[in-house]
């Protein structure tokens, strides 16, 4: 075929894949199936009581004639009027009676009776079912129905005779056909409006959708100050972009932090990187003695060291955040762990004059547990409140068992941190006081390391102070990996 007859159907298979045509599809097959149920049960209906109407007048002539046959079978004259003069009364629905003797002899007949039916397919006596009405199509080409029945004679009954009954039913026929015009009628009509009519409430529905979209094409991630408006919308709209909106305002908070931490990795990661560099071109700028080469490669040994840190620090965070990290759990006595930590620290607290003890319950607190994750954890607080807990103070470490798992507490009488920084003590790099902190070594990493070792172990970490009064941090995690 010429490459100028081609079609191009590729609009038309995007078409049917939208959620537009899927909705008008449903909406236009789920209405006609409605419209023909409907019409197709109502034209059902409609037949049904026709017939049954139909049947009702065959029985009642047959009980009629039954009764006259029975009660005066020599009243002549009602039998003629009966059978061969009520039917020319009628104007519509005709009906014709033919009544044979036993010997299958006319005795009386309706007139015309012969010229409208084909009699011989009346059934005869032994093979008719009583009263039963059946369809018969007359020799001009009109719908009737048809029965035959037998009558006893006389009472007591002295023969017996057949009676065949039919009734024009062509002016109900004809309603049935025109019924079923307008049946077809509608339903082609519904064909095409339904589709029409789907589509418009399909695209006013699916309006919000396409302005959601719109509105979300626009968000980059240097634009995450976008929002989707929610009001006018129907409620489960209105809800979806309500939940749109808040993972923005997460996602716009989760770009501040990592812009915020980017910042900070560079500053932290450059001063020690500046340090060494800036030290060793003093160095080689001019010859020097051995001893002062040694105090240039002590110092850069220190930065190098406060460097390796940062750098453990940040790779046990990105460690840490992984699905695939697993905690080594093993049976661990917390009251051993605690006092294990607070030998470590003793003799720095000393020198601080800091009074550093433990509290244990008389009950042993068991549980499940990274050992060497809770000692670094309980190690960076006891780290934290020794650097920031003045001489003469005291800072305890205190164990117990809950219902709901462990809890251990680092309590210090410190110089406390102020409320407005409570909230954000656990963001990477924060620290209350700058200066002081990198004074003491600090890097801003301690309590998030501490928190995250918490989610690891299913737990989290809370913290409480006042200023001039002290610190409390409590760690909170289940007693086994399976709780």
């Amino acid at each position: 075929m010429s490459s100028k007859w081609k079609i191009n159907l590729s609009p038309f298979s995007h078409f049917w894949r939208t959620l537009a045509f899927r909705l008008t599809a449903g909406y236009a097959v789920a209405g006609l199936l409605l419209v023909f149920a409907a019409t197709a049960s109502l034209y059902f209906v409609l037949r049904s009581e026709l017939e049954s109407s139909t049947d009702q007048f065959l029985a009642d002539k047959l009980h009629v004639i039954r009764t006259m046959l029975r009660d005066r079978p020599e009243d002549w004259d009602a039998l003629h009027e009966e059978i061969e003069l009520e039917s020319a009364a009628r104007k519509y629905e005709h009906f014709y009676v033919r009544l044979l003797d036993a010997r299958n002899q006319v005795l009386l007949m309706t007139p015309g009776m012969s010229e409208q039916l084909d009699l011989s397919k009346f059934a005869p006596p032994s093979r008719r079912q009583s009263d039963h009405a059946v369809p018969m199509k007359g020799k001009n080409g009109e719908m009737f129905r048809a029965t035959t029945a037998t009558a006893a004679v006389g009472s007591p009954p002295a023969t017996t005779d057949t009676i065949q009954i039919a009734i024009d039913i062509s002016q109900k026929e004809g309603l049935l056909a025109r019924y079923r015009f307008w049946f077809w009628t509608l339903l082609t009509a519904t064909s095409v409006l339904f589709p029409l009519i789907g589509y418009q409430v399909t695209r006013h529905g699916i309006r919000p959708v396409e302005e959601m979209a719109t509105t979300a094409r626009r968000i980059t991630s240097s634009n995450l100050r976008e929002r989707i408006r929610t009001e006018g919308y129907p409620y489960e709209l209105a809800s979806l972009a309500s939940t749109f909106n808040e993972m923005l305002d997460r996602l716009e908070e989760s770009f501040e932090r990592i812009s915020r931490f980017s910042a900070d990795i560079a500053h932290d990661l450059r001063t020690p990187v500046n340090n060494i560099r800036g030290e060793t071109e003093v160095a080689l700028a001019r010859g020097r003695s051995v001893e002062e080469y040694r105090e240039v490669l002590g110092s850069c040994l220190e930065e190098a060291v406060c460097l390796s840190e940062l750098i453990s620090d940040l790779l046990f965070l990105a460690r840490a955040e992984s699905p695939l990290t697993h905690v080594r759990r093993e049976r661990v006595d917390i009251g051993q762990l605690l006092n294990g930590v607070c030998e470590y620290y003793e003799a720095s607290a000393a020198d601080s004059g800091i009074v550093l003890t433990t509290s244990v319950g008389d009950k042993p607190v068991i549980g499940e547990l990274d050992r060497t994750l809770i000692q670094r954890a309980v190690g960076n607080l006891v780290s934290n409140a020794v650097a920031h807990t003045p001489a003469g103070g005291s800072v305890v470490l205190e164990a117990n068992a809950e219902t709901a798992g462990i809890r251990i507490e680092v309590a210090d009488t410190g110089i406390g941190i102020p409320a407005e920084a409570l909230p954000r003590v656990f963001d990477r790099f924060y620290r209350v006081d700058s200066s002081r902190s990198k004074a003491s070594g600090g890097s801003g990493l301690g309590l998030a390391i501490v928190q995250s070792i918490m989610a690891l172990h299913g737990g989290k970490a809370e913290i409480a102070s006042q200023p001039g009064k002290g610190t409390r941090v409590t760690l909170r995690m289940p007693i086994s990996g399976a709780a």
